[in-house]
């Protein structure tokens, strides 16, 4: 695998606020953050919220993690730390940037976005056959309406009544919120008792030999998985066959695992996920709260009857609070705690983020929070791992928890996304994508092999 130099520049200045933060919520030594620095376009990601601040330092507490677990796995000192800047911002858009044989994916359905409402405004997620079926019968409408009929029914309601009576059908749509949002933790960390994890002998990358189950959908999980994958785990993505991903977002997320389809209702099936369970390390789950404990998958269960495990899950809205239960997007949750009215234009028209922040800086610090319970399990502190993340978590720490970046260079250093994007042929096409923002002396530049089909691998390890 080709490793990633670091330019021979000097280092920027000592590590920022946002990075000491998030690495102090993932357990991180603090003697570490001396070896992060920052280089690159300063103008990044613009936003009235300080989102290249959260972006650069959710991709620095992933990569110094990768750099903790390798030297403990290699023998030496915890290597270097540069985050590039316009690395950074590519891959927080990395969905923007993918071309299939040249074609664009479309990223939002017609029926998905902000819309006004008799009071305000209300945001809707229907990017999926299944919710956009809901989000219609939740309003009396036909199966066939576009976005003009949808949104003069809209209109003639208030958006909290569209909002709740969207939830009881299923569907996906949020009421716009007043700036401030609920303070949620960015991470929570529990640790169980458990017998010492098995050792992870030298390997030439931090995750080489840990073997993660991929419960996730979407962007956040599956960027955690993904980024997991690229330092070196086996990673197996489960889905439902009822539940089809969209084979587009699978293309941008899925470099580097494998992916397979098991009904966990069917015996059989069960069994086998039961299999690969048995020799799993690490558990990834980003599904409604509540949705897997009906197969045995809640974190306790897991935990009983694996104790070594790492269980990371994943939240829209946090583990308490009258919402904890519900679904959710990025977008929903921009919507949800204030940030779309922050972001708004100048004609008051809700607005959004740069990039889907909440979804890629939250996948980054799940990756982290796992390589830091695998070194942890490692010396000194044994047992299980439970981690909660959450995009509310995530927005709460944009919105209240970090402060206006130190001033930049007087020159400015152009930003050209071309620089982070490089190409290779898949069983999709000819896929151009974003490259990893993982920064660490010595680390992976690249995945080791591009996504393959969607649910079409064997169920087993590598």
């Amino acid at each position: 695998m080709t490793e990633r130099p670091l330019p021979a520049t000097p280092p920027a200045a000592a590590p920022d606020g946002p990075t000491a933060h998030a690495w102090a919520a993932l357990g991180g030594p603090a003697d570490l953050l001396e070896r992060v620095s920052f280089h690159g376009p300063e103008g990044v990601l613009p936003a009235r919220l300080p989102v290249r601040q959260l972006a650069r330092a959710t991709v620095a507490a992933c990569s110094l993690a990768a750099g903790e677990l390798s030297a403990l796995r290699s023998g030496g000192p915890v290597p270097a730390v540069r985050i590039d800047q316009g690395a950074v911002a590519t891959a927080f858009v990395s969905e923007r940037h993918l071309r299939i044989d040249g074609r664009a994916p479309v990223s939002f359905a017609p029926l998905s976005g902000f819309w006004q409402t008799a009071d305000g405004w209300v945001r809707t997620h229907a990017n999926y056959p299944h919710h956009r079926a809901r989000l219609l019968t939740a309003l009396g409408l036909p199966a066939g309406t576009g976005p003009e009929p949808l949104a003069a029914t809209l209109r003639e309601h208030p958006a909290e009544w569209i909002q709740e009576r969207a939830y009881r059908a299923g569907a996906l749509a949020v009421a716009v919120a007043p700036a401030g949002g609920p303070a949620v933790p960015l991470v929570e960390t529990r640790v169980t008792d458990g017998a010492a994890a098995r050792p992870l002998g030298p390997a030439g990358l931090p995750a080489e030999g840990v073997r993660v189950l991929d419960l996730t959908r979407v962007i956040a999980g599956p960027v955690a998985t993904r980024t997991l994958a690229l330092l070196g785990a086996d990673v197996l993505r489960v889905d439902s066959p009822r539940l089809p991903e969209a084979e587009d977002a699978h293309a941008d997320t899925g470099s580097g695992k494998r992916s397979t389809r098991l009904d966990l209702a069917a015996p059989g099936d069960r069994a086998v996920f039961e299999e690969l369970l048995a020799t799993a390390d690490v558990v990834v789950t980003g599904y409604r709260p509540g949705a897997l404990d009906a197969f045995g998958l809640a974190p306790d269960a897991l935990l009983e009857r694996r104790p070594g495990l790492v269980v990371a899950q994943l939240h829209a809205w946090g583990r308490t609070g009258p919402w904890a239960g519900r679904r959710g997007f990025d977008s929903l949750v921009q919507a949800g705690v204030g940030i779309a009215v922050t972001e708004a234009g100048a004609d008051g028209r809700p607005g959004a983020l740069p990039a889907q922040a909440l979804d890629h800086g939250t996948g980054y610090l799940i990756a982290a929070g796992v390589l830091r319970a695998l070194t942890e399990q490692r010396t000194g502190r044994p047992g299980g791992r439970h981690l909660r993340f959450s995009l509310a978590g995530t927005a709460s720490w944009l919105q209240h928890g970090i402060g206006p970046a130190a001033p930049g260079p007087a020159a400015e250093e152009p930003y050209d996304p071309q620089r982070w994007l490089t190409e290779a042929d898949s069983p999709y096409g000819r896929l151009r994508y974003a490259l990893p923002p993982i920064g660490y002396q010595g680390g992976p530049a690249d995945w080791s092999r591009p996504p393959g089909r969607w649910g079409t691998d064997a169920p087993a390890w590598s």
